[in-house]
């Protein structure tokens, strides 16, 4: 009997389950079919992320789950795919033998073959990082949707102290434009409506002189009514450029993850991020200014080494002055191999997460203020389906990324773009009542007749 059933987990960021679908992909063109029932699977892949010590701690404790399968059913291939795959290859393989395959993200094409060696009896393992391989021609498995993401380029030559990325994914590497713009053609086909470009710092994209503005707007003209997003920007690298390009292409969301990660310089400069929080509050009001109702996520690290209570205060200010619409607020954590993890780790742990808390409660502080004014106003939703909590619901998104909750209409469908008027908000949703179909197609986003 083959062998041949897939079950894959999926840690981690956006990254990540972009990878997933490639990593299937390649086993569906090998003749594996896809299961979700992790019992009824010949191969369990798990999809790891190392960003953080408590995403790692998950996947440990996972495999303590397919361990127990795997006394079940002794012929079960375990894989540990992605960056923990890379940074951990020695711990998987040799202390947790219930690992039978470990494959990096950049050896996903040989995991048929590792797979194989895995049934042979032997371990399976590919860690190998890179510089060309960016999966250009593998046609990425995806279930029919609403939302796709696409990897426009692989790893990172920024190298933040705090950061295991260029370790784990290697440096960056551009796809070919071509390749992505075909790709996106192809799920508007597919009629998906919205297309994230990924990438560590898409910044930094670059095909040929072709550089990430050329690349966002070649994708917002092949279908008007999808709606393109983009993440992670690295402010060193943020275009005037780029911000035109936002501003001048309707369907390219008004919505900026940009990461500031401190607010104070000295520690920025400790974290090699190679800006200044002058220079990045610059970048925020230029922005505003070229594109009307931009709004901004970012991601905050509380308790770098040496940070002090008044580089904590500094980061607050910054959270004032920029009035983020959302954000990834994390304690740090020291990565093994990173510059980071040689400086000591002498914030205490107390004191981490006291600070961490007083960042979490400003920012939804800052959040509710900023969904209470859109009380009154006019949204646009592209509508996901239904609500989680009820069916007499439909959920969205606007342009800004914001949850919208608005009851069930008839004529409504998922897929459509509809005007909601809000009439109540929390810090992380809106809710509205329907007031019309709209085609944003057009640039005045003009009813549809």
């Amino acid at each position: 009997m083959q062998k041949n059933k897939i079950y894959i987990e999926t840690y981690g960021c956006q990254m990540n389950l972009a990878d997933t679908e490639i990593v299937l992909g390649i086993l569906k063109n090998k003749g594996y079919t896809v299961t979700k029932d992790a019992e009824d699977a010949d191969v369990v892949l798990v999809n790891t992320c190392s960003i953080r010590d408590n995403a790692e701690q998950r996947i440990y404790g996972r495999l303590g789950n397919f361990k127990t399968l795997k006394d079940k059913k002794p012929d079960l291939v375990v894989g540990i795919l992605g960056c923990m795959a890379e940074r951990l290859r020695k711990d998987l393989v040799e202390d947790k033998s219930i690992v039978d395959v470990v494959v990096g993200p950049d050896e996903y094409r040989r995991l048929p073959e590792l797979i194989d060696v895995a049934y042979n009896g032997d371990k399976g393992i590919g860690v190998k990082l890179s510089r060309t391989e960016t999966y250009d021609d593998i046609l990425p498995y995806r279930e029919d949707g609403l939302q796709a993401w696409i990897s426009v380029m692989r790893g990172c030559d920024k190298f933040c102290t705090f950061c295991v990325v260029p370790f784990t994914r290697g440096r960056e590497r551009s796809r070919e434009l071509d390749s992505i713009v075909t790709e996106v053609k192809q799920l508007s086909e597919r009629g998906f409506k919205e297309v994230t470009l990924l990438g560590q710092n898409v910044n930094s994209y670059n095909d040929e002189g072709n550089d990430f503005a050329d690349l966002l707007a070649a994708c917002a003209k092949v279908d008007r009514s999808m709606r393109i997003r983009f993440t992670t920007s690295h402010p060193q690298d943020l275009s005037d450029k780029l911000l035109y390009t936002i501003a001048e292409n309707p369907n390219i969301c008004n919505y900026i993850h940009l990461p500031v990660q401190s607010g104070s310089n000295r520690i920025l400069e400790l974290m090699n991020r190679t800006y200044t929080i002058e220079h990045y509050l610059n970048l925020i009001d230029k922005a505003r200014k070229i594109i009307p109702g931009v709004s901004f996520s970012t991601d905050i690290i509380a308790g770098f080494p040496t940070e002090t209570y008044e580089d904590h205060v500094m980061t607050l200010d910054v959270m004032r002055q920029v009035r983020y619409d959302g954000a990834f607020m994390f304690k740090y954590s020291p990565r093994e191999g990173t510059k980071a993890y040689r400086m000591k780790d002498d914030v205490p742990e107390d004191v981490k997460s006291k600070r961490l808390q007083e960042i979490i409660d400003l920012q939804q502080q800052i959040s509710f203020e900023i969904n209470q004014e859109l009380i009154g106003t006019e949204e646009i939703v592209l509508v996901e389906g239904k609500s989680r909590k009820s069916d007499k619901f439909f959920a969205g998104r606007t342009d800004s990324n914001k949850v919208v909750i608005f009851p069930v209409t008839e004529g409504i469908n998922e897929g459509d773009y509809v005007k909601v008027k809000i009439n109540r908000a929390t810090q992380a949703t809106l809710f509205g009542d329907y007031v019309e179909h709209i085609d944003i197609r057009n640039d005045n986003l003009a009813l549809i007749a």
